[in-house]
Formats: C-alpha cells, sequence, structure tokens
C-alpha cells in the first residue's frame, strides 16, 4: 500500500468528478425555439474554456451559437464557435476588462427570443474585472491585493467588488433582455451563486455599507476611488446591485452543477474500494489555514494512539476553503501553509501521511496545486537546514516543500470545486 499514490489517486478523483466536459451536457437547454433566435454563450473562471468545448460539443450544429468565455493565462482549450480569452488571476488586467466590456455589449444586444448560457466558475470574480465609472482598473487590482493578503474569507471579497463592478452582482442579468440560463461550478463554501465569479446573474443580498464595513474590518488602505464610489453608494447616490426578489431575476435560472461535496464523496468512495475507512469531516471547512491544521492534527493524534474515534486504516477527508493572513514575504498558497502547520504539529507521528491541494491545479498564485506530508518530512527538512517554524511563520510554505520535492504539481485542471485535504492514517 503506497501512501503516496493513494493519495495522489485520490485527489485525481476528486478532480474527474467535476469535470465539465462530463458534467455541462446534462444540463444543457434546448436552443431557442423561435425562428431566428440565438444562443449567446458567455462566461468566467478556471473552467469557463472547458465548459464552452462541452457546451460546443453536445450543441446541435444546425442551431446558432456564439460567445465569449475568459479564463486565466494557460487554461485554454480549442474552440470553434465560441471565443476563448486568457487574462489576469488572480488579480485582474486590461484583457480581462476589455473582455468583461466586449461581454456587456453583446448581451445588451440580445432580444427576448434570445438565450443567453452563462458559464460560471472559480476565479471569474477577477476574469470579469469591468470597473464600475470612476474606479480606474488599478485601483481594482489594488484593492484586491490587498483583501486576498488580509485574510478576509471570499464572500467578504466578493461583497466589495460587487460593489465596484458593471457587470458582477446580478448586473449582467439586469443589461439582458433574454432568457438566462447560468450553469456554475462551485468554488464556494455553501454554494451559493451569487459568490461564484461575484454573481453575474444573481442576486445580491450584500450592501455598499457592508463593502465599507469589510474594509474598515480588515484595515484596508483602498484608494480614494473606491472609497468615494463606496460612500456614494451607501449614500444612495449610486444604484444598489439588483437584490433577491427584484424581477431582472424572473427570466435567470442559475443551476450549481459542480460543488466540493461532490468531489469528496469520489474521493471517498476510491479509497472504500482500497478497504480503508472514510471520514468526511466536511466540505465546508472555513479558518485561518495553519488553526485548522492545528485542530485536524489533535484528531489524528488521537485516532493513531487511541484508535477513536476510527480505527486505521482510515483516511480523514475535507473541502473548504481556508485563508492564509499573509504577514511574512515568503511563496506559497493556503493548502501548503496546511500541511506544513500539521506538519509540525504531528512532529513525526507515525504512519500518517497528507494531501492538500486546490482543485484548480493552483495554490494561491504559484505553479502548484499543493503538496504532500509524510512521518519523515521534518526529519528531512532539517538535515537540509530547513527550519519548518521560520519557514511557516514567514508564509513560505511553497519554498519549504519544493526544496523536499514534496509540491504536487498538476497543471491546470480547467475546473474549479475549491480544496482537496487527505489525512491517511495507516
Amino acid at each position: 500500500m503506497n501512501p503516496r499514490k493513494l493519495l495522489l489517486n485520490s485527489f485525481n478523483a476528486a478532480i474527474a468528478a467535476a469535470d465539465p466536459l462530463r458534467i455541462v451536457p446534462p444540463y444543457l437547454p434546448k436552443p431557442p425555439g423561435t425562428p431566428g433566435g440565438r444562443t449567446l454563450v458567455v462566461g468566467a473562471g478556471k473552467a469557463a474554456a472547458a465548459m464552452a468545448l462541452a457546451v460546443e460539443n453536445h450543441w446541435p450544429e444546425t442551431a446558432t451559437l456564439n460567445g465569449i468565455v475568459i479564463t486565466r493565462y494557460g487554461h485554454s482549450m480549442l474552440t470553434n464557435r465560441i471565443t476563448v480569452i486568457e487574462a489576469g488571476h488572480p488579480f485582474p488586467d486590461r484583457q480581462g476588462e476589455q473582455a468583461a466590456q466586449k461581454i456587456l455589449a453583446e448581451v445588451k444586444k440580445l432580444g427576448v427570443d434570445d438565450l443567453l448560457l452563462c458559464l460560471l466558475s472559480g476565479g471569474g470574480s477577477s476574469l470579469l474585472s469591468l470597473p464600475i465609472a470612476n474606479v480606474p482598473l488599478n485601483d481594482l487590482k489594488a484593492v484586491t491585493r490587498e483583501l486576498l493578503r488580509s485574510g478576509a474569507v471570499i464572500q467578504e471579497i466578493n461583497t466589495v467588488r460587487k460593489h465596484l463592478s458593471a457587470i458582477q452582482g446580478g448586473r449582467l442579468a439586469a443589461s439582458c433582455h433574454a432568457p438566462i440560463l447560468a450553469l456554475v461550478i462551485s468554488d464556494v463554501t455553501g454554494d451559493d451563486p451569487t459568490h461564484v465569479a461575484s454573481g453575474p446573474c444573481a442576486p445580491d443580498p450584500t450592501t455598499y455599507q457592508e463593502a465599507l464595513t469589510i474594509l474598515e474590518r480588515y484595515q484596508i488602505n483602498a484608494p480614494a476611488t473606491v472609497m468615494e464610489t463606496l460612500l456614494l453608494g451607501k449614500q444612495g447616490k449610486l444604484a444598489e446591485t439588483p437584490k433577491p426578489g427584484d424581477a431582472v431575476f424572473d427570466k435567470v435560472e442559475n443551476h450549481v452543477i459542480a460543488r466540493a461535496h461532490d468531489s469528496v464523496v469520489a474521493a471517498g468512495e476510491f479509497f472504500r474500494n482500497q478497504g480503508i475507512t472514510v471520514a468526511i469531516l466536511g466540505d465546508a471547512v472555513t479558518g485561518e489555514a495553519r488553526d485548522v491544521a492545528k485542530v485536524y492534527a489533535a484528531l489524528v493524534r488521537e485516532i493513531r494512539h487511541d484508535e477513536h474515534p476510527w480505527k486505521p486504516p482510515v483516511v480523514l477527508i475535507s473541502g473548504g476553503e481556508t485563508t492564509v493572513t499573509v504577514s511574512g514575504s515568503g511563496r506559497g498558497g493556503r493548502n501548503t501553509e496546511f500541511l506544513l502547520s500539521l506538519a509540525i504539529e504531528l512532529d513525526g507521528v507515525r504512519n500518517v501521511h497528507a494531501l492538500a491541494c486546490d482543485t484548480d491545479g493552483i495554490d494561491g498564485s504559484e505553479n502548484n496545486a499543493g503538496a504532500m506530508i509524510a512521518p519523515d518530512s521534518l526529519c528531512r527538512a532539517g538535515k537540509l537546514g530547513i527550519n519548518a517554524a521560520a519557514s511557516l511563520a514567514n508564509n513560505d510554505s511553497y519554498t519549504f516543500f519544493n526544496q523536499l520535492g514534496d509540491l504536487v504539481v498538476t497543471g491546470p485542471t480547467r475546473t474549479n470545486v475549491n480544496d482537496y485535504r487527505a489525512i491517511l492514517i495507516l
């Protein structure tokens, strides 16, 4: 029983459960029945290109189909009828802004006999960046950077972004006269479409006041244009985002077609087929990555020493999205930070192996999906002169695992249902 191979194969099972080429086709609608009615496909996210290809592969050749989707650099796929544009993530760039402008312009041309098919997945908030008037793109980028470093959860970050956007927070739906079907691959805890790609086709229950409160809570030094815009909105001088119950959503359907739960269950089934007990600890785990690791380490020690509440071999599986409050100058993402903290807490407890990866293939802003630990991880680090505690304090988990050769590098998976963690106790 090779622990490394088991963990990697379980991660592959989790990704396969969220493969757009498999999960999109059953949800596709029929083309518009009215003569002359056309279908426009738009979308944004790390899964956008694969979702677009799935639409093309199953759309009638005789039915009108065109559109634009935006995905992260390096995540494109070859399509014929839908244009795929690559743009910046996690920070918005001019390429994404121009593509979002084109999407909004095309959506506004649709009539009541047409259909808007919107393909949304994690990463769309950055990729579909069209700042509201008077907020330059660089200012949106600046506040996004500070929020991502602050430890704010994605729902809070998106509350701010929606109120600085001309297209998110339900504003794309409000600009469309045609019926809308949004297919959503969820990368957020709770799987609410309003938080995936900042909900361009979903009602937004948040307010300008909440956005201001979030900036204050995390002591974000936002550019003047951002603060002025949010204050004007709070004062009622700018229109709020469309809210639940607004008539603009009478013609909109949002369907979540993949979520972390599906992938966690698929990974669990893989382990059961290997004769290993499966304990699913939840698919919506949040909190500071290093602190979540401490809780898990305490549970692992109880299982290892007392065979309670499960007897080994057992695997602890969880999904969700932890956060990292960046105080150091190192490199890393939430999954490698989780693992480094877990390794320190376990301190070589025997027969315990773990993997933590982002299902999109990218942990933070680096080139790895995540990493793995083994009972000898700290020992090997010590022989290389690497101080694990110092690495954690400097948020330098990427460098730590890179030097050990324990990074997991998959390349773009072209899907995204959040993080996958598995702790294998043999």
